[in-house]
C-alpha cells in the first residue's frame, strides 16, 4: 500500500471507528481529538488487520510516540519496509 492509500484507510478508521470529524494530518490526536491509550491499542489492532500480520512487542512500543496521522503513516511505512526485507 502506498502512502495515499494508507492515509485514506487511516482517516476512514479514525472517522468511522473513533468518530473524528475531519482529522488533519498534523492534528495532535490526544489534545485535539481526545485519543487515549485505549484508543491507541484499538487502532494498533486495526492496523494489524489492515497489514495482515501481527506487530511485535517492540513495534507496538514504537507506536507510543505517535502523536499525529503523519506519525501513524510514517510508522506503518517503516513496519511494512521491515516486514518486506
Amino acid at each position: 500500500m502506498n502512502r495515499d492509500e494508507l492515509q485514506e484507510k487511516i482517516i476512514t478508521i479514525l472517522e468511522d471507528d473513533f468518530e473524528f470529524a475531519h482529522p488533519g494530518l498534523t492534528d495532535n490526536l490526544r489534545d485535539d481529538h481526545g485519543f487515549d491509550s485505549i484508543d491507541a491499542i484499538e487502532l494498533l489492532a486495526k492496523i494489524e488487520t489492515m497489514l495482515g500480520f501481527q506487530l511485535t512487542r517492540a513495534e507496538k512500543e514504537q507506536a507510543m510516540s505517535i502523536r499525529t496521522i503523519n506519525d501513524i503513516l510514517d510508522y506503518i511505512e517503516a513496519i511494512q519496509t521491515a516486514h518486506h526485507s
